[in-house]
């Protein structure tokens, strides 16, 4: 007999409806997702794929602002989507929200084991608040259980005293076949995609947030120490928008010899073109509580450069083998991979080889699968 599994999550995002639609394909699982928000523009551009949604859902009316450094969202209508739905087990994607805090007491009240989605790692470097952290604690001890993207996850819960039987993996996961497919045809038209594009013909990229926190600065830095002979043969892509852009252009225009190029945000469809004919993904976050970016680059055949405060270096990287990794912050080290990289296009090659024969063990199905193990685990109430 298949188990209501209600998923509580921000947004439609685009990188979690393939998960959702495996969900559908388990067989013990009837899932039913319900998001507080169809997106929130102020921090992203994505599209809404609603004609991709396999799986069925309900989105909730919201009050949105930003409160300071926090995100407010206010919803109506929870308990009675979570009644209508009549869950066996739910599993709440943070717990930030009021909605989660919510949910949680309609799960207590109403005796269905309630599971957390959890990401935070011990290495992520943002110092929290008292009061927050003390919240977050007490969230923690209410649940049943947790589910996880992957080791560090685990460990984390682990440090903070949670009984490693009650925690499940499910390993973090994006469409590892579109990007596959998408940068293979991409390559197959290298010289086309290129001029549209205007990418240099060679290039280490970035695809994210333009924020500090992410790691901008540095690598802009990093790719300005590099010798003048290789900058003149390697440029620098940057994907993505945010608010050092302005500053990075204004330090980008003082880097000579060299090509720094700004694609501004790029929509999925043409992602895997960015990262197709790339030498490889930098991703040289100060925090990231996983890195989602490794894992279509992955897909995508490159070879990675991580900081080690990624969440997903534990599971994703191994060391001259599909990426290399780098102290947080330490431009003179991210600098040296670099130019290692622009130098050996064997090793490149060979590492962009493994990324893929490694990601396809993080396929929507294996998360799907991990999920679906801990939701077996659940007590009927």
């Amino acid at each position: 007999m298949k188990r209501r599994l209600v998923i509580l999550t921000e947004i439609i995002s685009p990188y979690r409806i393939p998960l959702f639609n495996a969900l559908v394909q388990e067989e013990g699982i009837d899932p039913y997702v319900i998001f507080l928000s169809e997106t929130d523009p102020a921090l992203r551009q994505w599209r809404v794929y609603k004609e991709e949604i396999r799986f069925p859902y309900c989105v909730l009316p919201s009050w949105r602002r930003r409160v300071g450094g926090y995100n407010a969202l206010l919803n109506r209508g929870l308990n009675r989507a979570l009644g209508s739905a009549r869950p066996d087990v739910i599993l709440c994607g943070g717990y930030s929200y009021v909605a989660s805090w919510q949910a949680l007491a309609w799960a207590k009240s109403h005796h269905v084991p309630f599971f957390l989605w959890s990401e935070s790692v011990l290495q992520d470097r943002r110092n929290g608040h008292a009061v927050v952290e003390f919240l977050k604690n007490q969230f923690l001890r209410k649940c049943d259980g947790f589910v996880v993207p992957g080791t560090s996850a685990r460990e984390y819960l682990l440090a903070q005293g949670i009984d490693g039987c009650a925690v499940f993996t499910a390993p973090n996961a994006v469409d590892n076949e579109f990007f596959a497919h998408a940068a293979d045809a991409a390559r197959q038209n290298e010289g086309t995609k290129r001029s549209e594009l205007s990418l240099p013909e060679r290039y280490f990229l970035f695809v994210g947030r333009l924020v500090w926190e992410k790691g901008v600065l540095d690598l802009l830095a990093a790719y300005a120490e590099l010798d003048a002979e290789t900058r003149q043969k390697v440029g620098l892509v940057f994907v993505g928008e945010g608010k050092a852009h302005h500053e990075l252009e204004a330090q980008a225009r003082s880097v000579s010899p060299g090509v720094v190029r700004f694609a501004g945000f790029v929509h999925r469809e043409q992602l895997a073109d960015y990262y197709a004919l790339a030498e490889a993904l930098i991703l040289p976050t100060l925090t990231d509580t996983w890195g989602l970016v490794v894992n279509e680059a992955m897909a995508s055949s490159l070879p990675v450069v991580v900081s080690r405060v990624a969440g997903c270096i534990t599971d994703l990287i191994r060391e001259r083998w599909n990426g290399m990794l780098v102290s947080a912050g330490d431009v003179p080290s991210l600098s040296s991979t670099m130019q290692l990289l622009a130098s050996q296009p064997d090793l490149v090659a060979s590492m962009g080889a493994h990324s893929r024969e490694h990601i396809r063990q993080y396929s929507p199905e294996a998360w799907s699968a991990g999920l679906a193990r801990g939701v077996e685990s659940a007590g009927r109430g």
